[in-house]
């Protein structure tokens, strides 16, 4: 559990943080790095704020079994959302996640609208604070409910050097992250972890215990791997 917490909460965040340094990116190109910075420490500042509050809230008040029932039920709602993302991108359905057009887009946006640096700052703020709710609510609900959150919290910090550290060398947007497949991987193992913790709230006695997360990963590919084939052979009907 420990390693399965961190790699989780590692792959997670690394998403998260790709996307937010793609905005970062986007207003220092247009605008310049210093207003884009500071929106990116106001957000840092904020969010750590919020994980002081909501961890010491949590951790103090809320009961174990409540704990879990309520972070199994998140971790669904989280990794469904991104399941159902890859599914329709991988069976054609939606386009592809493409951090490059992302890029291309924020920074047309940008500077068609001729922004001030507060409003440089705003922008890099409001999309570092999004994506950073994000990884506060994955690193908060895994480590709390696996009683592991140096471990979701390793995690995170590791995908954020690693994400910081690749985007220095190529200063630009992460256009080779394979962030599809990354999607489908973290959504997979979230919706795991949902239904595990989920499952015990509800009294369900696992077999194999902790064990049963690999059986669970394996239903869950299985679904979406099936429900894919489904979905591609309908297009293919429909175009014929």
């Amino acid at each position: 559990m420990l390693y399965t917490v961190a790699l989780a909460s590692f792959l997670a965040c690394s998403v998260e943080f790709t996307e937010a340094f793609t905005i970062v990116m986007a207003v220092g190109t247009v605008r310049g790095f210093r207003p884009a910075m500071k929106g990116t420490v106001l957000a840092v500042l904020a969010l750590a704020l919020l994980v002081a509050i909501l961890g010491i809230a949590v951790l103090k008040y809320v009961p174990l079994d409540w704990l879990k029932g309520v972070i199994g039920g998140l971790l669904l709602l989280f990794g469904l959302k991104w399941v159902r993302k890859a599914i329709l991108r991988f069976a054609g359905t939606v386009s592809t996640h493409d951090e490059a057009q992302i890029y291309e887009r924020e920074t047309s946006q940008l500077k068609s609208e001729e922004i001030t640096d507060f409003q440089a700052s705003a922008t890099a703020f409001n999309g570092v604070f999004l994506e950073g709710l994000e990884v506060v609510v994955i690193v908060l609900t895994m480590g709390s409910a696996a009683h592991q959150m140096p471990s979701a919290i390793f995690g995170a910090l590791a995908g954020l050097i690693l994400v910081l550290i690749l985007g220095i060398a190529v200063r630009g947007p992460l256009t080779r992250v394979p962030e599809n497949v990354m999607k489908f991987v973290v959504g997979v193992m979230l919706t795991t972890f949902g239904t595990f913790w989920a499952g015990e709230a509800l009294g369900v006695k696992w077999p194999g215990a902790d064990l049963a997360l690999v059986g669970l990963v394996v239903i869950w590919l299985l679904l979406s791997e099936g429900l894919v084939v489904q979905m591609k052979r309908r297009q293919e009907r429909r175009v014929a």
